[in-house]
Order: C-alpha cells, then sequence, then structure tokens
C-alpha cells in the first residue's frame, strides 16, 4: 500500500464519503448521504479525510455539544449541535477494506484529537462495539460502559477521552 495524507473534507468527497459509509456499516447504521451532506457543510472543521492516490480511503466526522448524553439520534443530523460546544461526538470512523490495519483509523482519530485540542475542547466521546473497545482505549479513551443507544438496533459502548 502506498502512504496516504489526512486532511480537511471538501463538498466534492461527498459521494466518496457516502460510498465508504456505506461498505462499512450495516444499512441500519450507516449515516444517510443527507447526513454526510449535512455534517461536511456545517461543520467540516470536524470532518477529516484520509486520501491515498487521489481516493478517500478513511473518514471521521463529528458534532459539538455541551452536553454529556451522546446517545440523542437526531444529533446524528446534527441537531442540536453547537460549534463552540466543549465535547466533541465521533459519529462515524470508518476506514476502506483493503487499507485497515495499516494505521488510517489511528491516524484520523490522533489528527481529530490533535484538533481537538488546539482548539481548547474539554473531551472527545463516542459510541463503539464491544469488539473495538481495545481499539479506542489504547487510543486513550476510557470505557464509560454499556450505552443507553440502541442506534441500529446494535448494543453499544461509550467512550471518553478527556483532554483537560
Amino acid at each position: 500500500m502506498s502512504a496516504f495524507t489526512i486532511r480537511s473534507v471538501r463538498h466534492e468527497d461527498l459521494d466518496s464519503c457516502h460510498r465508504l459509509e456505506s461498505c462499512c456499516f450495516p444499512p441500519a447504521e450507516a449515516a444517510s448521504r443527507e447526513n454526510i451532506a449535512v455534517r461536511i457543510a456545517r461543520f467540516p472543521e470536524a470532518f477529516l479525510v484520509a486520501e491515498a492516490a487521489g481516493l478517500v480511503i478513511g473518514h471521521v466526522n463529528c458534532g459539538a455539544t455541551g452536553k454529556d448524553d451522546i446517545t440523542d439520534e437526531a444529533f446524528k443530523g446534527l441537531t442540536g449541535h453547537d460549534p463552540a460546544g466543549r465535547n466533541l461526538v465521533v459519529f462515524s470512523l470508518a476506514t476502506a477494506p483493503p487499507w485497515r490495519g495499516q494505521g488510517v483509523a489511528s491516524a484520523l482519530m490522533a489528527r481529530l484529537v490533535a484538533s481537538a485540542r488546539a482548539q481548547g475542547r474539554g473531551r472527545v466521546l463516542l459510541l463503539c462495539k464491544d469488539h473495538l473497545k481495545d481499539f479506542y482505549q489504547g487510543l486513550g479513551f476510557a470505557d464509560g460502559g454499556p450505552s443507553a443507544s440502541t442506534h441500529g438496533g446494535a448494543a453499544w459502548r461509550e467512550m471518553r477521552l478527556n483532554l483537560d
């Protein structure tokens, strides 16, 4: 595999990000094209893509809030999003299957966390499946236990990274 770069999302990345989201998540969990478009338009500073040879091979995107409860489904469409919110909430971290195990997801998260710190955010919050708990703990996140979220009919864990 060749090297990859990380950059801010651009409007023309919409279809690539939607295809990536669709291949990485079950249909009930994947963000719609419309939600991805809203995230790009309303909060591009917290939407990063990994690119190799001109192709989007990974992405991470977030919303911001002052709340600690991250189970609100409407928030995924940025309803209640507060760009000045103390917490970033990761909606999606996705890596194209051929690039998994190459450090793409870790690099995206490292860049996101560095940006959150530079912006003076207090925490990065996310929900993950049980099998990803160790991955996020390896990035410094603490396990907050089972979540009340039932997004996509799945069971989730709350993960938190304090930036203070």
